[in-house]
């Protein structure tokens, strides 16, 4: 009796560790995920485009599609990658990522670029096919396209919250990088598929709602979206421009140029004094003014040298 007591102990404190593992996989996780707020939001503003002009019904199955690429993407693809370089290169995480900083200010300053009439934008070029006929290939053109666009959006996010997940053991970096990868693969396709379908479900409420109440309700969903989509739009370009300064910034100081993080941090404690949340604010607009400076830098080099190398080896790919 005396040994079953001691085994149902030992299961216990065994089951303890176990939870206590889990909630630290989860809070890792968390906190991992929320640095890589920029690219998180940017990929939830992007994605909806890519069901743009389809009937009603093939919405959710494109958006299905895309988020089972994004799934194989971040766990066959780059959870491995990921680990490896951890693992074995560490070395080489802080440049990666502020190279995936580099593409967030460049894709930030390119969409300001474009809203005030500077340059034609890395998607729109000479010779580039505007109209396909056939519905199914046009779907899975779009499909194949939003899941290109997701792997270096997931890339971001991945390396991003790589660096933010404290030293530890192989396996809780697995689990937690993995646990990441599936929270916001959830939440970024979740949300794109209720800001995709809230038109359709505005305009139901609005023609088919027994009450007055529910008829105004819907036809207020109608009246919002375009403008909550604009909105969208801002706070996704915002947090690129954001995330990536601020990336760029102490990407420069793990290598040795401390000045511009020091530079930084001075000025927002001198503007916000002893509150926490004013030295945040000014910390995030200065990063965002130094990202935004960054990608205009960028602008040239991607559209010019980057863009189209890119293009090319694609097409060739596409051939072969």
């Amino acid at each position: 009796m005396s040994g079953l007591i001691a085994l149902l102990d030992d299961v216990a404190g065994i089951a303890k560790v176990a939870a206590a593992s889990v909630d630290d996989v989860i809070g890792q996780a968390a906190k991992a995920g929320s640095k890589a707020a920029g690219a998180v939001i940017d990929d939830a503003a992007v994605t909806p485009k890519y069901v743009h002009g389809f009937s009603a019904d093939r919405e959710l199955p494109i958006i299905w599609r895309i988020a089972k690429g994004s799934f194989k993407n971040k766990l066959v693809f780059l959870l491995p990658i990921g680990l490896l370089l951890s693992n074995f290169a560490p070395w080489a995480i802080p440049p990666l990522l502020m190279l995936g900083g580099s593409y967030l200010c460049f894709e930030g300053a390119e969409k300001v670029a474009h809203v005030m009439g500077w340059g034609h934008g890395h998607e729109d070029y000479q010779g580039k096919e505007t109209e396909i006929e056939d519905p199914a290939h046009l779907e899975e053109q779009k499909a194949k396209g939003a899941i290109k666009t997701d792997f270096i959006l997931s890339a971001e996010i991945m390396t991003i919250a790589l660096a933010a997940i404290p030293e530890s053991n192989f396996w809780m970096e697995a689990a937690t990088l993995a646990t990441v990868a599936i929270m916001i693969t959830v939440a970024v396709y979740g949300s794109v598929a209720l800001i995709v379908k809230a038109d359709d479900a505005g305009l139901a409420l609005a023609q088919r709602g027994r009450l007055g109440l529910t008829r105004a309700l819907g036809r207020g969903i109608v009246k919002v979206m375009p403008g909550f989509m604009k909105l969208l739009t801002i706070v996704g370009t915002g947090a690129m421009l954001w995330v990536g300064g601020e990336i760029i910034v102490h990407g420069l100081a793990q290598m040795g140029w401390h000045a511009p993080e020091d530079a930084v941090y001075g000025i927002a404690k001198a503007v916000g004094g002893d509150a926490a949340a004013a030295v945040w604010g000014v910390k995030a607009a200065l990063h965002g003014v130094l990202g935004l400076a960054w990608g205009f830098v960028l602008i040239p080099v991607g559209e010019k040298v980057i863009t189209p190398l890119w293009r090319g080896v694609s097409s060739r790919l596409a051939r072969a």
